[in-house]
């Protein structure tokens, strides 16, 4: 078979340009190996050569999908490139996006084999590992050895034009196909038999496991509304004009607290929403219709609430981590029970 040509694909952190100041990096395609690549490249050089590697900013992808996925394919034609990589993404939202929309492209477009790896709580997986081969990794980079090792070997057979097995055999994200295998017992037998080691309290491994959803008991109803401190709290991306702590339009890497002490009504002149996940229309006219600052100051006025908390809190949900919604849920609560919240009024979009 030969030397496979291998291209491979990273964001501006692991291309080595820079952090989130260079997030609106363009692509820009250099020869050979580059970062995790090098790294990459002495696992598969029996059989792969890593001929160049994309470095594109994250923020510039996600806010240029289409321009960016024509640039880099046409980058990488000259290349002609027999196979293509793109990774790890690990936990970080908006690169696994990045990584599974391009390895969406080639896949389409030059028509040749393409794998990605990242973590199954990447927004990333959620939407492209239907259709792109997605290995699973830890959260954070820390995982970069484990990762490249375990990515290099399924790339391997995947040039080498091995077959490979089931998503829990080889490690990587379910795409949601049915495969027909042959089976000692039948059905009935087989269903008789992990019936009864449930009954028994045994291990056992169901054929059709269903989807598993997180399950929160609602907090009991507060006893007195009229005495309670309530506060706002929202995922709709209202920020202050100028969005003064840069929180992503997707994807967002951090939640921001803003004083609401002395303000009755959120206006246009002062608040905005960065929100890149619906229509910002209505938003921008009048803010107050993702968060409710002016009703809730009337029931105030009416003694219809204790008080309104001082702070309001808010994020982007659009496409976030379920892992990193949980983190900032849970920062928030603590912080708002600190300060003697009784309740919240969460808004989303």
């Amino acid at each position: 078979m030969g030397q496979q040509r291998v291209v491979h694909y990273i964001n501006q952190f692991f291309g080595q340009i820079g952090g989130e100041e260079k997030g609106n990096q363009t692509p820009i395609i250099r020869d050979g190996a580059v970062g995790p690549g090098l790294a990459l490249q002495k696992l598969l050089e029996k059989d792969a050569t890593i001929v160049a590697t994309v470095i594109c900013g994250d923020t510039y992808f996600a806010e240029n999908t289409e321009a960016a996925i024509d640039e880099i394919l046409q980058g990488i034609k000259k290349y002609e490139p027999d196979f293509f990589i793109a990774g790890p993404a690990f936990n970080a939202g908006r690169y696994g996006l990045a990584c599974g929309a391009i390895c969406q492209a080639v896949k389409d477009n030059l028509k040749i084999p393409v794998i990605t790896a990242m973590y199954p709580e990447n927004p990333g997986a959620e939407l492209y590992a239907k259709d792109v081969l997605m290995l699973k990794t830890g959260n954070s980079a820390v995982a970069m050895k484990d990762a490249l090792s375990r990515l290099s070997g399924l790339a391997l057979r995947m040039i080498n034009g091995e077959e490979l097995g089931f998503p829990e055999e080889e490690g990587y994200i379910p795409q949601g196909c049915r495969v027909n295998i042959w089976a000692e017992k039948t059905g009935a037998v087989r269903a008789v038999d992990m019936l009864l080691k449930k009954m028994k309290g045994e291990a056992y491994e169901t054929e059709l496991p269903m989807p598993v959803f997180d399950r929160v008991n609602p907090a009991p109803a507060i006893d007195r509304i009229q005495d309670a401190v309530i506060a706002l709290v929202t995922s709709g991306g209202i920020v202050p004009k100028g969005n003064p702590d840069r929180i992503e339009s997707a994807n967002a890497s951090k939640y921001c607290k803003y004083s609401i002490e002395r303000i009755d009504d959120l206006t246009s002149q002062e608040f905005e929403t960065v929100h890149g996940g619906y229509d910002p229309v209505y938003a921008l006219q009048d803010p107050d219709r993702v968060l409710p600052l002016d009703a809730m100051r009337q029931l105030e006025k009416e003694g219809e609430i204790g008080k309104l908390y001082d702070y309001f809190y808010t994020t982007v949900g659009n496409t976030t981590a379920v892992s990193n919604a949980s983190r900032y849920g849970e920062a928030i609560g603590k912080d708002l029970l600190a300060n003697g919240v009784s309740g919240v009024i969460l808004t989303s979009t």
